[in-house]
């Protein structure tokens, strides 16, 4: 392991072990209409993560060690964005954002409330938005 990955950690896939969030895996386009869905009711939270950058890397163990959103708050989905270009082109384009990687949103009622990127990535920040 390079001394970035001593550092940030092994970026090939998401490590949630230790993780108090409950992920849903993020895989299908058709979800997308799923989780609008869900945020009429409940807001619903999309991580969305490069699994080769060590940026995104750090930035996901950050929020996943602040995170203390409680179950059924919110609905968190995670998204492995290499894996799946083409549900990031279309929650950038849905929802009217620039998309970054790392990139976190709050969807409530439909709508982006909120959407952040790299270092800006907090989530009590998040937390105060749902």
């Amino acid at each position: 392991m390079g001394v970035f990955g001593k550092i940030f950690g092994n970026s090939d896939s998401k490590d949630t072990t230790d993780s108090a969030i409950a992920w849903n895996d993020l895989t299908e386009l058709k979800q997308l209409d799923t989780l609008v869905a869900e945020s009429a009711d409940t807001p619903v939270i999309i991580f969305k993560h490069s699994t080769r950058c060590p940026v995104s890397r750090m930035a996901l163990k950050n929020f996943e060690n602040e995170y203390s959103i409680g179950e059924g708050e919110a609905k968190p989905y995670f998204l492995d964005l290499l894996e799946h270009r083409d549900i990031s082109s279309e929650i950038a384009s849905r929802f009217n954002v620039v998309h970054q990687s790392p990139q976190v949103l709050v969807i409530k009622k439909g709508q982006s409330v909120y959407d952040e990127s790299h270092g800006e990535i907090d989530a009590g920040v998040v937390k105060g938005k749902i």
